[in-house]
């Protein structure tokens, strides 16, 4: 195969000499002129402007928001070391709102200061969330190159047209201890990877006002086993696996609430209330908002959990003025994201109150503003089943600084946030490059990646490895198996895998030091020197679709009826709102939030390695399969059936092809080990997770 250059390495070189202020949160200090200051981080990097495809129309429309300023930054970023390290004097004894209002918070005068600036250039201003974080505004694309100076271009980007500047933004010099940043300028189109499946298909509606209607329906088929191992393929032939081992049992139909309970270890504190997050508040960014979000989780419950029904009262839900970018979003595949990180979260913790912030679109001017409303309105943990794919790297400084500034007033008030690590791997195979996403990376929150959990009969935790899934189609016909064939119909590929990497965007966290292996932390030391960087993931849960869970949700039938039905999902969108539930309750035992997670995990890793399961690599690599078997249609069995086998913590090839015939190889080059590893992080929540948490 011919050879692919690494995007990541032409591209980073540049970024090499500002990686330590990147870490900072802060961008530096722009530089000033009589007239204008150019903010920093303002610019996309090089390899996101590689496919330029034209100019911004001067009449489209541009939201954007315009980032103000921390006071004391540097003193904002050592409150979250204090109040999170254990052993610290301060450690959560977090602050109030309005006592990080006063200490930390843009003035009202910079606010007043930069909508006034924003009127005279004829922009419209939108509501200034209360922590006065940043300003939203729209306005024309002509109205936006005016103002800051620069001129905008559309980009092809991970197969999207986005909309970039063609050189740094810039502000009058009067703002320039003022404004740090722009959002939206440079568009980022976060994704869920749900949203972007191929039985997810995007809708959308006549009204800029409607939310989409419900996605195109999608079922599983039996065979499939209720508990892992229960059903075994014992009419394929042997060959037909080669080499994997004969027979393999068939995937699970999707894990219901009890069985995830008890695989790990919640059974007890749930039934009798010591910790099932009776008190707390999880909230859950998603962009859009299904109107059936709540009543196609009270019917799941009703169906498949009756002990822990979901009430109206313990869920809120804080809707979207309206809603946007629909088609370009794959809109509607935002509502099984939905079903999944309300079914999940009160699964683990069903005695808490969930609050549901639904994003105007899935841009990330939207989303930041979901998240900051999520931060504030009251919950002690957020969790977040999205992010920029390659963000890391593509991301540009000036939107890190506006998540992490909000990420540190998380923080500092004691607010858990999470975020799923993508289900990519290391995005090699579908990008060439191997860069992980933002906001994961941000060593403000803490990056849930992916596990393929096994569970018994019992409810019981059978074994637990690194997420990493290939498929090998072995056949497709009418029925739900190969017959005679001994030859599989097609190759075994990597297919999907927990969000792993090492930043090229930030130092080190003093947290992961001395926990983190060298080789992982120094991956990227042919760009940096020999400077260890942020590893993401930091914990990992269930995520491989394989062991995954079963949701429920209204969909849309073939006829064009709409109906509440079930199946099952993954990903690492399944396995941060599963921790979000475990945090809440950890936090019911503890009597108060827990705050920011990452230190006192890995400073437990150190003294309590038993509140993990360590992840290791399976014994017998060719012994871990399962078979699954779907419909042709996703739907029903009119078009025939697909019989695959899904290999379980796969290690072998994985191919990136560009398009143009121009393709490379390699394996898998993460994989688990005793101790923190680069694909599980330090594990998943063992035994006595929640006592160790709480008491730390």
């Amino acid at each position: 195969m011919k050879s692919v250059r690494s995007w990541a390495a032409l591209a980073s070189v540049g970024l090499a000499a500002s990686a330590a202020a990147a870490t900072t949160g802060t961008p530096a200090s722009a530089a000033s002129s009589s007239s204008r200051a150019s903010l920093s981080g303002s610019l996309a990097t090089g390899v996101e402007r590689s496919k330029p495809e034209g100019r911004v129309a001067a009449s489209a429309a541009v939201a954007f928001d315009l980032n103000l300023s921390l006071r004391d930054a540097a003193g904002a970023q050592a409150l979250v070391t204090a109040v999170s390290t254990p052993g610290s004097a301060q450690y959560r004894n977090y602050l109030t709102i309005a006592q990080w209002m006063a200490r930390f918070a843009p003035t009202q005068a910079a606010v007043a200061s930069a909508e006034t600036w924003l009127r005279q250039q004829g922009f419209r201003i939108g509501a200034v969330p209360s922590d006065r974080l940043f300003i939203p505004a729209s306005g024309s694309a002509a109205q936006v190159e005016r103002a800051f100076g620069t001129t905008l271009g559309t980009y092809k980007v991970n197969g999207k047209d986005v909309r970039l500047a063609n050189t740094a933004l810039s502000v009058p010099g009067t703002l320039a201890g003022v404004v740090s940043g722009v959002v939206g300028v440079n568009q980022s189109v976060a994704t869920n990877d749900l949203s972007s499946g191929s039985t997810m298909a995007a809708t959308t509606t006549n009204s800029p006002t409607q939310e989409p209607p419900p996605p195109a329906v999608f079922r599983n088929p039996q065979p499939c086993s209720g508990y892992f191992g229960q059903k075994v393929d014992t009419t394929d032939k042997a060959s037909l696996y080669a080499p994997y081992t004969s027979p393999q049992p068939y995937d699970i139909c999707g894990y219901k609430p009890a069985q995830l309970e008890g695989a790990y270890n919640l059974s007890t504190g749930i039934k009798n209330g010591t910790a099932d997050g009776h008190g707390v508040k999880i909230a859950i960014v998603d962009a859009y908002d299904s109107p059936t979000l709540l009543s196609d989780a009270q019917e799941y419950f009703k169906t498949n959990d009756p002990s822990i029904p979901l009430t109206k009262s313990q869920f809120t839900n804080i809707k979207p003025s309206t809603v946007d970018d629909e088609a370009e979003c794959g809109a509607s595949g935002w509502y099984p994201e939905q079903a999944l990180d309300v079914e999940s979260s009160h699964t683990m913790a069903p005695g808490a109150h969930i609050i549901f912030v639904g994003a105007v679109d899935c841009n990330d001017t939207s989303l930041l503003a979901a998240v900051n409303t999520a931060i504030t309105s009251g919950a002690s943990v957020v969790s977040d089943s999205w992010g920029d794919t390659l963000g890391d790297l593509l991301t540009d400084a000036a939107t890190k600084t506006a998540f992490d500034n909000t990420f540190i007033l998380a923080d500092t008030t004691g607010v858990s946030v999470l975020f799923s690590s993508g289900d990519d791997g290391d995005n090699f195979a579908d990008f060439g490059m191997t860069v992980p996403d933002y906001p994961p990376t941000s060593p403000y929150v803490t990056a849930v990646g992916g596990t393929s959990l096994e569970i018994g009969q019992a409810h019981n935790r059978l074994a637990e490895y690194g997420w990493s899934t290939a498929k090998q189609t072995l056949c497709e016909g009418t029925t739900t198996n190969c017959g005679s064939a001994t030859v599989p119909a097609g190759a075994i590929a990597f297919q999907a895998g927990g969000g792993v990497g090492t930043s090229y965007t930030y130092l080190q966290p003093s947290y992961q030091a001395g926990v983190v292996p060298a080789a992982l932390a120094l991956r990227n030391e042919n760009l940096f020197g020999p400077q260890p960087l942020r590893v993401v993931p930091d914990i990992s849960m269930d995520a491989d679709a394989s062991t995954g869970m079963l949701i429920g949700l209204t969909q849309t039938f073939s006829n064009g009826s709409t109906g509440y039905s079930q199946f099952k999902e993954g990903g690492t969108s399944l396995a941060s709102p599963l921790l979000a539930g475990v945090i809440a309750d950890a936090d019911q035992a503890a009597g108060g939030s827990i705050g920011f997670l990452n230190p006192t995990l890995y400073s437990l890793d150190t003294s309590h390695a038993s509140a993990f399961n360590d992840i290791v690599p399976a014994a017998n690599p060719d012994a871990t399969a399962v078979i699954r078997v779907d419909y042709a249609n996703t739907a029903n069995a009119t078009d025939g059936y697909v019989v695959s086998l899904r290999a379980i913590d796969y290690q072998g090839e994985e191919t990136y092809c560009d398009g143009t015939g121009n393709c490379a190889s390699r394996l898998v080059e993460v994989d688990t080990a005793p101790g923190f590893d680069g694909m599980t992080g330090i594990g998943s929540v063992g035994q006595r997770f929640i006592h160790f948490m709480a008491t730390a």
